[in-house]
């Protein structure tokens, strides 16, 4: 256990942390990939470019110092952390690394504040953090390679369909090239793809998996990515996937991971709605597929965000379920139709995500709350959960790239 007078001295200069927790961030990343320039394989650069990576550090670094006499309130944050890491194949040999220099990177923004006292007790704190990442991390990758053909690490596989499903979105159909098992997941998971890009070295890629367990084949749908900012490049490996992989080509794939997670087999007491803009439909969708194989009796309230027709994918995948099982109501609304899309009914209402469309379409509070997508279609779903009062035991959401705050 972290000793009284850690926790005292770590509580008494997070406000200082706080106040230049980017500027830290910013410095640490500097620091570490210019001293151990082996891990930046593990950070997306166009996280990096954008700030996003650092803003996330930042949020993490300053939620435990508020509550490191109250370590259960991380446990969320820790299981979404230890997954993502697992994902990226972090071992326990990484964490003195990050350690050292974002040590150093205290120093240097907060200067003398820091003393020798101050350091020490940081030092302890992160320490102790570390060994509940390693403890847990090693639990998942036990996990792992227990499962039935499960695996650790990077695994070939197949690809054995290329299905555009929209002008941006196109599904990968992948197949272990071993033949041999495919370990089960859990709807809303991603798997991670490791690809060599023959110009530009880059860092593994996360992708949900966007069908139902137990079909003989992972399925990614990505979108193609444009430039996070205008001085950036466009996606790297989001392009790359789109233009240069065809079918029967090969991919380094890692295996599920991810807490954003439905369980179609626990007792489902309550109406569940699952809300999507964008390519956040891919986690939600094998969510959806799920619990229709399953033949959940419940009611299912499935709403979908799109530009126009042209952007939207799965749209005949989800009429289909519906049409298939009376307990699913579906509801497309596109923000900017083509005139046909209005005329032959591809969508059903227009305009954007409003407070309108929420209280009218969802079953109320009642419910089990799955989102994800763009970050401005989750502020307003999130923001009407919390005026309605609903428990955050009932809320789930899942933003694609660094952890983002919705408050």
């Amino acid at each position: 256990m972290l000793s009284e007078r850690t926790i005292q001295i770590v509580k008494a200069t997070a406000p200082a942390v706080a106040a230049n927790a980017e500027a830290i961030t910013t410095r640490f990343y500097t620091l570490m990939f210019a001293g151990n320039p082996e891990v930046r394989v593990f950070f997306n650069q166009a996280h990096q470019h954008s700030g996003g990576q650092q803003r996330a550090l930042a949020g993490a670094i300053c939620a435990y110092a508020v509550n490191i006499d109250n370590l259960g309130a991380l446990g969320p944050a820790v299981e979404l952390i230890a997954q993502k890491h697992c994902s990226l194949g972090i071992r326990p040999e990484h964490y003195p690394i990050v350690g050292k220099h974002l040590l150093v990177a205290v120093k240097d923004v907060l200067g003398d504040a820091v003393t020798e006292e101050v350091t020490a007790a940081w030092a302890e704190a992160y320490g102790f953090l570390a060994e509940i990442f390693i403890a847990r991390e090693a639990e998942i990758y036990r996990e792992q390679e227990a499962a039935d053909g499960g695996w650790n690490g990077y695994r070939r596989f197949v690809v054995d369909r290329v299905v555009p499903e929209s002008e941006i979105i196109t599904s990968f159909y992948l197949k272990p090239a071993d033949g041999g098992a495919l370990p089960p997941f859990k709807p809303g998971q991603y798997i991670t793809v490791k690809v060599d890009h023959p110009v530009t070295p880059t860092s593994p890629r996360n992708y949900s998996l966007s069908d139902r367990p137990d079909v003989g084949h992972y399925r990614i749908s990505v979108k193609r990515e444009p430039a996070l900012t205008p001085d950036a490049p466009d996606g790297l490996i989001s392009n790359y996937l789109h233009d240069d992989v065809k079918e029967g080509h090969t991919l380094e794939v890692g295996p599920p991971c991810g807490d954003f997670t439905l369980d179609p087999t626990a007792c489902i007491k309550r109406p569940i709605a699952l809300l999507s803009g964008g390519v956040g439909v891919t986690p939600i969708l094998s969510m959806l597929k799920t619990l229709a194989h399953s033949q959940a009796d419940t009611p299912i309230h499935f709403l979908h965000a799109a530009r126009n027709s042209r952007f939207h994918a799965f749209a005949d995948e989800v009429r289909a379920l519906a049409d298939a099982n009376p307990n699913i109501q579906v509801h497309f609304r596109y923000d900017d139709p083509l005139e046909a899309d209005v005329q032959e009914g591809r969508c059903d209402s227009t305009g954007l995500v409003d407070l309108e469309l929420l209280d009218e379409f969802l079953p109320g509070k009642d419910a089990d709350f799955y989102f994800c997508g763009p970050k401005p279609f989750m502020e307003g779903v999130h923001r009407q959960l919390r005026e309605w009062g609903v428990d955050d035991s009932q809320v789930h959401y899942e933003f694609f790239g660094p952890k983002g705050d919705l408050a």
